[in-house]
């Protein structure tokens, strides 16, 4: 609902105009599996105070060959307990091999109240042996929420 010209604008309309940032650096390491998992620490929970608040979240992976492998490792988010759309996605074949990948989300939490997001992985395969972990030191989420008068 916009503010109208001449209205009187509440105390609560303009702490809802003002974006809230949440950040989280995940708090162990996990063993990325080709079952689909929660990156360990790496969830905040947060309240909005009136429907329809958009959410914008940006995360970043860091991924680390265990054991050699021609697997894909990816990275993604859960909002409420449904997978957003997009993963991030990386792939490294010998255990030297380290990097980053970072995604991008935006959305709409449809109800006020509390709500989740949290990072999970999982890797394509770990046929013979290949092993891929998520580093918790080095993967980041950060949300900022915008809400609506």
């Amino acid at each position: 609902m916009p503010i109208l010209a001449g209205q009187k604008v509440t105390a609560g309309q303009l702490n809802r105009l003002r974006p809230t940032p949440y950040e989280i650096t995940a708090s162990g390491n996990l063993a990325l599996t080709t079952t689909e998992a929660d990156v360990p620490g790496a969830s905040i929970t947060l309240n909005t105070a009136a429907a329809n608040a958009i959410y914008v979240a940006d995360a970043t992976f860091a991924f680390d060959v265990v054991s050699a492998t021609t697997a894909y490792a990816e990275g993604m988010l859960h909002v409420d307990g449904a997978q957003a759309s997009g993963n991030a996605r990386w792939s490294g074949e010998v255990n030297t091999d380290f990097g980053t990948d970072s995604q991008h989300w935006s959305g709409t939490l449809a109800a006020a109240g509390s709500h989740t997001l949290k990072l999970r992985g999982s890797m394509s395969s770990t046929a013979g042996g290949a092993s891929i972990q998520m580093l918790g030191a080095f993967t980041r989420l950060i949300v900022v929420v915008y809400e609506v008068p």
